[in-house]
């Protein structure tokens, strides 16, 4: 059949006809192979980190429900006793301080002797800190440290020591970034982390590809987590207030600090998701699924919001900042 038949038979809209077509057919294609699952999920080992509370103890526990072999990393013994209590007997914790070598490299031979030859079919480096955050000014440079030491290196170091036992399961690597690190939208070391991780993923995929590994990226929006309280961001927010200078607090004008923190609170109520199901769920199909996705946007806020804020020129979100954010005193 020539192309004038078809043609003649669909009219003047033809192409348009076509079209529609090849993107229906792409878009049944992509949802069956976004759908299919790898096997022998029961005898594969995943190990996670930041499990006391939040979106990591949540993943261990859907992950042990789902068959996995879990090797829970907590930061205390009693996040660790909480967890066993409530999974099964294939959830295994350790204690693991993400900013501490040798505490990861304990971690990491702990591991090794329970996979066995098997390897570690995947980490997900899910720990992390959120504060201090708050004007950029307002820091110290051991505030920064803080957070990008958990946020950034402990990434970093995790991946680098445990990714020979990964290599050789051919397993995934899941590392929680933010819409945070697609929107500079905080000052401290939360976004500098955040963008840092996405970096350091998009490297470390390009590279490490040709041996069977994947390299996914989860960028979950606000959630209603430990993270995202507020009575510790008021307190850190009093805290960095309190210990700057009389010189620049005058530059801000005495409002300011009540200012600043009414509208976090204005922007952590309106948009803060308590559903952190739909985090772990993105994690769970970087886990099982045999195609998985380089990234994953979760929460109505990250796809409808930050997404698409992140494609936009920088003046936008610069001028959307500032109406949202308050006004210094002697600003010029």
């Amino acid at each position: 059949m020539d192309m004038q038949v078809v043609y003649d038979l669909l009219g003047e809209n033809a192409w348009l006809y076509i079209s529609g077509t090849f993107v229906v057919l792409w878009i049944v294609i992509w949802l069956y192979r976004d759908s299919i699952e790898i096997d022998k999920i029961s005898e594969k080992y995943v190990f996670v980190t930041g499990c006391d509370s939040g979106f990591g103890n949540l993943l261990c526990k859907k992950l042990d429900r789902k068959g996995f072999k879990v090797l829970a990393g907590c930061l205390t013994e009693k996040g660790a006793d909480d967890l066993k209590r409530v999974a099964g007997p294939h959830l295994k914790t350790v204690l693991l301080d993400v900013t501490n070598q040798d505490s990861i490299e304990k971690a990491m031979e702990w591991t090794k002797k329970e996979v066995g030859e098997k390897g570690l079919w995947g980490i997900v480096n899910n720990a992390g800190r959120a504060l201090p955050m708050g004007p950029s000014e307002w820091m110290k440079v051991e505030d920064f440290h803080s957070t990008l030491k958990v946020n950034m290196n402990g990434v970093i170091a995790m991946t680098m020591i445990f990714l020979p036992l990964i290599k050789k399961a051919r397993g995934r690597i899941v590392n929680v970034a933010s819409v945070l690190g697609r929107v500079a939208a905080n000052g401290g070391g939360y976004c500098i982390s955040k963008f840092a991780v996405e970096s350091f993923s998009d490297c470390l995929r390009r590279d490490i590809n040709y041996f069977g590994i994947n390299v996914c990226i989860i960028e979950p929006g606000f959630f209603k987590t430990a993270v995202t309280s507020l009575d510790p961001l008021e307190r850190e927010l009093h805290r960095l207030w309190n210990q700057l200078s009389p010189e620049v607090q005058a530059s801000y004008g005495d409002k300011y600090l009540d200012k600043y923190i009414k509208v976090q609170r204005l922007i952590m109520n309106a948009i803060c998701d308590t559903d952190l199901s739909k985090v772990t769920n993105c994690m769970e199909h970087a886990l099982t699924s045999a195609y998985p996705r380089t990234r994953y946007s979760a929460g109505w806020d990250a796809k409808l919001l930050w997404i698409p804020l992140s494609y936009m020129p920088s003046c936008v979100v610069d001028i959307g900042l500032r109406l949202v954010l308050p006004r210094p005193l002697k600003s010029v």
